[in-house]
């Protein structure tokens, strides 16, 4: 097995909510990101329904003519329906406790299991370069599964957008973040 998965964070966005646009310079990093990735061989694209992930591999996906998959696994993590004050504490203890559930949300555990799915999925399909597009916290669920060095401290350190290469081969898996912001 030789297979590259490329986690895309997206752009920056006017929002948190699933219809939030791209702001300005969101639509600008979206077309940085596409030349970016002008040269690799990435034959499939899957994205979180959420549209700005959408917006920010449209500029590449349109000119290779490639379809972008939506998936609702790889919709941002839920942390909790209640409005807090406190949120970032509150995501931190998440990291540490990763059962730790939040009213209306889902713990870190329970997102992980489901972007871990969908990465599965891509290992056990014939392509051999598949970028998702998703968003930060999910992407560091991600990321921890196999690297779990990859805590808060790397998730506060992302930036809109991020691009991480996951190599897969019979020796394992290998991570390198290759978005030089």
């Amino acid at each position: 097995m030789n297979k590259k998965v490329f986690i895309i964070r997206h752009c920056q966005a006017e929002g948190q909510e699933a219809q939030a646009c791209l702001t300005e310079l969101g639509r600008k990093q979206a077309e940085e990101l596409s030349k970016y990735l002008s040269n690799t061989a990435i034959s499939r694209i899957i994205s979180s329904p959420f549209l700005r992930a959408h917006q920010s591999i449209e500029p590449f996906a349109t000119p290779k003519q490639l379809t972008i998959e939506i998936d609702h696994r790889l919709s941002e993590r839920i942390l909790s329906t209640c409005s807090m004050d406190n949120w970032l504490v509150k995501l931190e203890e998440t990291f540490e406790d990763i059962e730790l559930k939040l009213e209306g949300g889902e713990s870190s555990k329970e997102a992980q299991k489901r972007i871990v799915e969908v990465l599965d999925e891509i290992l056990s399909n014939d392509n051999e370069s598949t970028a998702i597009v998703t968003h930060g916290n999910i992407m560091s669920l991600l990321l921890n599964n196999y690297d779990k060095k990859f805590d808060f401290e790397q998730w506060k350190n992302l930036s809109n957008p991020d691009v991480f290469l996951l190599h897969f081969s019979d020796g394992g898996c290998s991570i390198e973040r290759i978005w030089q912001n």
